[in-house]
């Protein structure tokens, strides 16, 4: 399997501008870099790899992260995106890095009328341990005894084994303010929500993976809902739709199997 990482180069000097190419997007800033001081995060990556942001000099508690590029080109990533069901806690990337993964799908992932509802939460360590053990804790109340040991055990190996979880939600606060100001498109607006939910759900995915992770997609909501919100203190208006444990892979998947393109494209000229 291809180990590649996510890493930014030092921009170079010259007018705002940017460069994009099969190995990513190369983002130029002005030559005297006005406003921004330079952090890399070398230190903290394990994997060695060059990547370098830049925060706000009036702001330090903003970082606006200008530059990922993928070792891979988008449509290889996409390619190499599966679901990954055996894992260890590994960490090719720093956890600040990681963040930025998320902060990059939030900031360019696009959504209708630019409603930016999604809402992530990123968990490592014990968080992320503590989340799993509340998934098992909740489906012990429920699944059979008989059931409940298979479930465990793949709860185990396949998630808590991770590095860490995203955990995606959708501010209903936003969408239910879009549907009282444009009631002609009242009833989409939950579906747009989701459709946003899902793009910011497979950038993150493909991030992660091109970076050296493994990842799955779950859904143990509604189930968790509750408790997960109250742990974490989180808004009631954030809406639960799906969990992503990640963390370095132990084992590839089997291969992957697809249904004839015959039967799912049709094309008129």
């Amino acid at each position: 399997m291809r180990n590649n990482g996510i890493h930014g180069n030092i921009p170079e000097a010259g007018n705002n501008r940017m460069n994009i190419s099969s190995k990513g997007i190369n983002m130029q800033y002005p030559a005297d870099n006005s406003g921004y001081t330079e952090k890399s995060a070398g230190k903290n990556n394990p994997a060695g790899k060059n990547y370098v942001y830049r925060h706000e000099k009036n702001n330090a508690d903003t970082s606006n992260l200008y530059l990922i590029t993928m070792e891979r080109t988008l449509k290889e990533a996409l390619k190499y995106r599966r679901s990954y069901y055996n894992l260890s806690s590994e960490s090719p990337l720093g956890d600040e890095e990681i963040g930025d993964i998320l902060k990059f799908a939030l900031t360019y992932i696009p959504s209708a009328f630019n409603s930016q509802s999604a809402r992530l939460v990123l968990l490592l360590g014990e968080n992320h341990r503590k989340l799993w053990e509340i998934v098992k804790a909740t489906l012990k109340k429920i699944v059979p005894e008989t059931s409940y040991e298979a479930s465990e055990h793949k709860i185990d190996k396949s998630f808590l084994a991770g590095y860490g979880t995203v955990l995606f939600y959708e501010d209903q606060t936003v969408v239910e303010h879009l549907q009282k100001s444009f009631p002609l498109y009242g009833d989409k607006f939950p579906d747009w929500s989701q459709q946003a939910s899902a793009m910011n759900q497979l950038a993150v995915w493909t991030m992660l993976e091109d970076a050296g992770f493994g990842a799955s997609l779950q859904h143990y909501n509604p189930l968790i809902d509750d408790e997960v919100a109250a742990t974490w203190q989180l808004p009631q208006s954030w809406r639960l739709i799906a969990q992503m444990p990640f963390g370095k892979p132990t084992q590839m998947p089997a291969p992957r199997e697809n249904k004839s393109l015959e039967e799912r494209l049709r094309i008129f000229k």
